[in-house]
């Protein structure tokens, strides 16, 4: 197979892919993101952020996560280093959780990775965290956030924030839903 851009912004590009028998087809690619499972679990509780999403023109609950990279040519100097995504994705996800959270991140496990599709290409790598506490400096929002980190939601709750649509990353929510039902 042989790739060719065609298109390319910051954050997204147009790729004509042509396989070894000659047929040709596009793929959109974005540069891999991170969510992150933040439990009580001797509570039973989960931390869903309340974010104000502009595509949506509303606040939705979320899992706390984020970009691994600011830009595609950011992910390209990494792919071309040859070096463990996980791991890039494992450092951001501690990040994002200090950032949008107000979380530290001691230790944290690969859950699942979501892979959208074959003509999409937007992988999010999703983590629990395994040790953590709330960090003494909160939130570390970036300009333009608007995020509210404190909906600690009982596991029966997040199910049903899940189911009717309170939480509208379905790919994200399909995965809480998951792992809510291995609790």
């Amino acid at each position: 197979m042989s790739e060719e851009i065609f298109a390319k912004g910051k954050l997204f590009e147009l790729v004509q892919v042509k396989q070894d028998d000659g047929r040709v087809f596009e793929i959109a690619r974005r540069a891999p993101g991170v969510r992150l499972i933040i439990a009580d679990k001797a509570e039973q509780k989960v931390l869903l952020t309340r974010e104000y999403r502009q595509e949506l023109g509303e606040w939705d609950y979320r899992l706390p996560g984020g970009k691994v990279f600011d830009s595609l040519d950011d992910y390209e100097a990494f792919w071309a280093s040859g070096d463990d995504i996980v791991e890039a994705a494992k450092t951001q996800a501690i990040s994002e959780a200090q950032q949008e959270a107000g979380v530290e991140v001691n230790s944290l496990e690969l859950y699942k990775k979501s892979v959208l599709g074959a003509t999409v290409e937007w992988d999010l790598y999703v983590f629990e965290a395994t040790d953590w506490r709330l960090s003494v400096h909160g939130q570390e929002l970036e300009v333009g956030e608007k995020i509210e980190a404190d909906n600690w939601v009982s596991y029966d709750e997040a199910k049903q924030m899940i189911l009717n649509g309170q939480m509208q990353e379905e790919r994200i929510g399909l995965i809480l839903l998951q792992w809510l039902s291995k609790q």
